[in-house]
């Protein structure tokens, strides 16, 4: 006997990436380039390495799942700084996380009531973890097509007013990924008066949110605090080491916001076993507390994208994100037939943006697209968006 609910789940994009490769061998004289996973390759700070061997005799010690109240309250005051908001109660709204995929994928069995027959609306194209989460919660997820009619952000007002009031959880996710879009204050608080009106909770995902070109992007926080909302009233953001400080394998970050919502949180946490070592915290509040790596990292990605697209406009109509650190490229061919024979050609592994979408009312706006992720060197990216463009000229 297993749960019914697991066959529901979905092969993950890289296990379909894996077999469209499967069996091709690539030109041995081109050296591999991997572009398809959002896994930031620069070395972390040596902060982190420093305050993580400092504390390594701490191994010895069982962490509690709220964590230390100075990583608590180091993640409170980087809120305020970073968001400007009045204030924010590591006490009662703060709550680290073994990094925001666990957290984004376990929030939704603490919030979603199976028997309801509910709804968890999605981006689509989107992470799978937000699908999977509300499977394995009980719910139909809904897929809100994010296409270049509607600015590559999900159009929330075209949502029936039917599928609202079945709705027990919202993921939004901006820094999109992988289009790279930001939603707007206005559209925030829209959101939020939804939430209100139709009794659910606004998960959001805003862990690309240090990585941008312009300004800095909002947090749903933000647009909680505009309405003089200091409880965060069904509101909860997820924030992550991983992109922001280039350490994916610390597997650290935090959820944010309602008091209440997170009080239940934690109640599901305690018994889910997913505390962060002490060594893992206190280098947690060493990355929180310093923005010099973060600007530094910043303006990487800002010379990778900016490059890359000044080689890749020759061949492709090239938009560079505002935010987060991928190209959503439009491909002159079916979008599976482009990273296969890219990969065949030039060894350059990009990701079908089809294996990141699902078919909803007709279509899947991620066919005819690919998600390209320059976390490799300026050198490397260059050399990547040149094979890219060497291969399109083929077609």
């Amino acid at each position: 006997m297993t749960n019914p609910w697991l066959a529901k789940l979905q092969p993950y994009p890289f296990e379909k990436l894996a077999q469209l490769k499967a069996g091709i061998v690539p030109p041995k004289d081109k050296s591999p380039i991997v572009l398809s996973i959002g896994e930031p390759q620069d070395p972390p700070p040596p902060l982190i390495a420093q305050a993580i061997t400092e504390r390594l005799g701490l191994l010895g010690r069982y962490p509690t799942t709220r964590g230390l109240p100075e990583l608590r309250q180091a993640i409170a005051l980087w809120l305020k700084r970073r968001f400007g908001l009045p204030e924010v109660d590591p006490e009662r709204q703060v709550l680290p996380v073994a990094g925001t995929r666990e957290a984004l994928f376990s929030f939704a069995q603490a919030v979603v009531d199976a028997g309801e027959t509910p709804i968890v609306l999605m981006p689509n194209p989107f992470y799978q973890i937000y699908e999977g989460a509300a499977l394995l919660a009980g719910a139909e997820p809904y897929y809100l097509n994010a296409t270049a009619s509607t600015g590559f952000l999900p159009d929330f007002d075209a949502v029936p007013e039917a599928v609202w009031r079945r709705c027990r959880l919202l993921y939004v996710c901006s820094p999109a990924n992988p289009t790279g879009r930001v939603i707007a204050l206005p559209t925030l608080k829209r959101l939020i008066e939804k939430a209100h009106r139709f009794d659910f909770v606004i998960a959001a995902d805003e862990c690309y949110s240090e990585i941008y070109l312009g300004d800095p992007p909002p947090s749903l926080l933000q647009a909680a605090a505009e309405f003089g909302d200091r409880e965060f009233s069904r509101c909860v953001v997820f924030h992550s080491l991983s992109k922001r400080s280039s350490a994916p394998g610390l597997r650290s970050g935090f959820v944010a916001g309602d008091a209440a919502i997170l009080e239940r949180y934690s109640l599901y946490r305690t018994y889910h076993g997913c505390a962060l070592p002490l060594p893992t915290q206190y280098a947690s509040i060493a990355a929180w507390g310093d923005e010099a790596h973060v600007e530094a990292g910043r303006q990487s990605y800002r010379e990778r994208l900016l490059a890359a697209a000044e080689i890749l406009s020759a061949v492709f109509e090239v938009e560079v994100p505002e935010a987060a650190f991928y190209f959503w490229l439009k491909t002159p061919i079916d979008d599976r037939e482009f990273a296969r024979r890219l990969f065949a050609t030039q060894n350059v592994t990009v990701l079908p943006g089809s294996f990141l979408a699902r078919t909803a009312d007709g279509l899947n706006p991620g066919y005819g697209y690919v998600r390209i992720a320059w976390v490799q060197p300026l050198p490397v990216s260059q050399e990547a968006a040149a094979r890219i463009a060497e291969f399109a000229r083929t077609l």
